[in-house]
């Protein structure tokens, strides 16, 4: 499990710890600039400004600080699909409001420095890749569930709503989070546009006929 044999559990009381807060800070710096793999202890401990003691009295190695940060992005993710987005609007109005949601996400500060560095890093760490996943899973299992949802009640009709759920996300990936990825713009196409007829093309597969058609 990583560079170390086992992480220690984190009392309560360190976590809000003002040193212990400026060393994940400090990672978060350096892991984004540098990659996981480069930066060494002594290195995190310098950025934080804190004694190297002070550094191991607070974690035990690399990978707790970078779990700490997952922890981090796992709360921000909490709230990326506001609870009851299911229920506002019609689905055209409810898929609108999740891809806004995907995209928000896709535009907070550090967010795409942070998927690079999952990226670049997992090959030499897997467990970045698996730690990562877990985070995500979360929502794209949220949305699995609503498309599931409007199946069931009859408005759409997806025989794998992970199948639906990572189709939808994908088109939107590919004309902004891949391009931003690698640093380069997207496709001259307005923010709106892509959005509109991504839900205009999902609809036309996954939308329930109506009796009448």
């Amino acid at each position: 499990m990583g560079d170390s044999e086992s992480v220690r559990p984190v009392s309560p009381t360190t976590r809000r710890g003002g040193s212990r807060e400026a060393i994940v800070d400090a990672a978060e710096r350096l892991f984004l600039e540098r990659g996981f793999g480069t930066v060494s202890m002594d290195d995190l401990a310098g950025a934080a400004g804190v004694a190297r003691r002070t550094l191991y009295n607070q974690f035990t190695n690399k990978e707790e600080i970078f779990r700490e940060m997952l922890a981090r992005v796992s709360g921000q993710l909490e709230h990326a699909l506001p609870p009851g987005i299911e229920t506002r609007g019609n689905i055209e109005e409810v898929l609108h409001l999740i891809a806004r949601a995907i995209l928000d996400l896709h535009a907070r500060p550090g967010y795409l420095g942070f998927l690079r560095m999952v990226v670049a890093d997992s090959r030499q760490f897997p467990w970045i890749a698996d730690a990562f996943a877990a985070v995500m899973e979360p929502q794209m299992e949220r949305f699995m569930r609503m498309l599931a949802h409007f199946t069931e009640v009859g408005i759409l009709e997806c025989r794998n709503p992970l199948l639906a759920a990572h189709q939808f996300t994908g088109i939107l990936n590919e004309f902004f989070l891949w391009p931003w990825m690698m640093g380069r713009a997207g496709a001259p196409i307005s923010t709106e546009e892509v959005v509109e007829d991504t839900i205009r093309m999902f609809l036309q597969h996954y939308r329930r006929p109506r009796p009448s058609e």
